[in-house]
């Protein structure tokens, strides 16, 4: 009998050879690298619909040309292999943060290509303590990243304590994208908020170029993209 977790990784490993597409790929050697990642939250229906409208949005809202990109708690860096590998988007380099030092190793090698090309790099940080002041070469190791962020990208705001001013240091006029939710029955939502207009009242976009909402079976989530 085959152990499940073989199982799959072997039906995996045979699609993305099979279809010989890069995203699966890189997402498949990473399950097979890191067994015990909770892949199977990660990429789940919930959290790859909600990954896919933000990619498709941003695109409507933003156009092709996304330059540098912060994704505030990138987790295993599978947003950053979206945008990375939807075809649409120009983009120079991705910084990923994410406070848990486990989420480093992982999201790399979910980008594993795009790291060894210098334009990709998860970082172990508290998205509070981010200095957009300065170079993210001094966040990536020095990978040749030019200065601060052209977009920001948080998907947790959820996850966030609404004391926590994670947003004050992003410079004024840089594009953000933020997603929270209403499911507040979740013990780690610390700040959802009920609908969307809540959302922009935290927000205090001074440009506000999408607004809208993905109903899922359980919450609604919730998107704002627009100028700081």
């Amino acid at each position: 009998m085959v152990d499940r977790d073989v199982y799959y990784q072997v039906i995996l490993d045979g699609l993305s050879r099979y279809t010989e597409d890069p995203f699966l790929s890189d997402v498949t050697r990473a399950i097979v690298r890191y067994p015990e990642a909770d892949f199977y939250i990660a990429l789940n229906k919930n959290q790859l619909a909600s990954k896919k409208w933000l990619v498709d949005e941003l695109y409507r809202a933003h156009g092709a040309n996304l330059g540098t990109v912060y994704i505030l708690g990138g987790w295993y860096g599978v947003l950053a292999a979206m945008l990375f590998h939807d075809h649409r988007f120009d983009i120079e380099r991705i910084v990923s943060f994410d406070i848990d030092p486990a989420c480093a190793p992982i999201a790399d090698c979910v980008n594993q290509t795009l790291l060894e090309r210098s334009r990709f790099k998860a970082v172990t940080a508290d998205i509070g303590q981010i200095d957009y002041g300065r170079p993210s070469t001094s966040f990536v190791g020095g990978n040749g990243a030019g200065g601060g962020p052209d977009i920001v990208i948080n998907t947790i705001c959820e996850h966030i304590e609404p004391r926590e001013n994670w947003s004050e240091g992003i410079p004024e006029g840089a594009v953000q994208v933020l997603q929270s939710n209403d499911n507040f029955d979740c013990e780690e939502h610390v700040n959802c908020v009920a609908d969307l207009s809540a959302l922009e009242e935290q927000a205090g976009m001074s440009e506000l170029r999408f607004a809208g909402e993905l109903p899922r079976k359980r919450y609604t989530r919730f998107m704002l993209i627009g100028r700081k």
